[in-house]
């Protein structure tokens, strides 16, 4: 934990892109990460992007502008409701393990906006990730 208290909610960030980036192609000494790792990891690291400055807001804003274009087609669509169709296409789409990372991040927006259960869930994550790299 001495580790992740000198990395900082940024280098936290950094980090865990990185290791998804490099985890997810394989070809080295050490296997590709499991589909789970790569959801749990890209899920942390929507919490440190969250938590952490620029350059990382830039993804917030390219996932906010997604999600505007989506509610301007569909007026009652709601956040909630993007988040559990987020989450069953990654449950039954066969994704690739960069397919999962990706949506994963983009899923943790959409749960910290949402109210209700993603939404709690959403800020646990975000407050562990905050308290681990702080």
């Amino acid at each position: 934990m001495e580790l992740l208290g000198t990395l900082g909610p940024f280098g936290l960030a950094v980090v865990l892109t990185v290791v998804l980036i490099v985890g997810t192609g394989g070809g080295g000494k050490v296997k590709s990460l499991g589909w789970g790792w790569a959801l749990s990891l890209s899920v942390l690291a929507g919490a440190s992007y969250a938590a952490a400055a620029w350059p990382f807001t830039l993804v917030k804003g390219v996932v906010s502008d997604l999600l505007a274009f989506a509610e301007g087609m569909f007026p009652g669509l709601t956040l909630p409701s993007i988040g559990l169709s987020m989450l069953a296409i990654i449950a039954w789409k066969k994704l690739s393990l960069r397919g999962v990372v990706m949506m994963g991040i983009a899923f943790f927006y959409v749960a910290s906006s949402a109210d209700g259960g993603l939404g709690v869930l959403a800020d646990k994550i975000a407050l562990a990730a905050h308290q681990m790299a702080a």
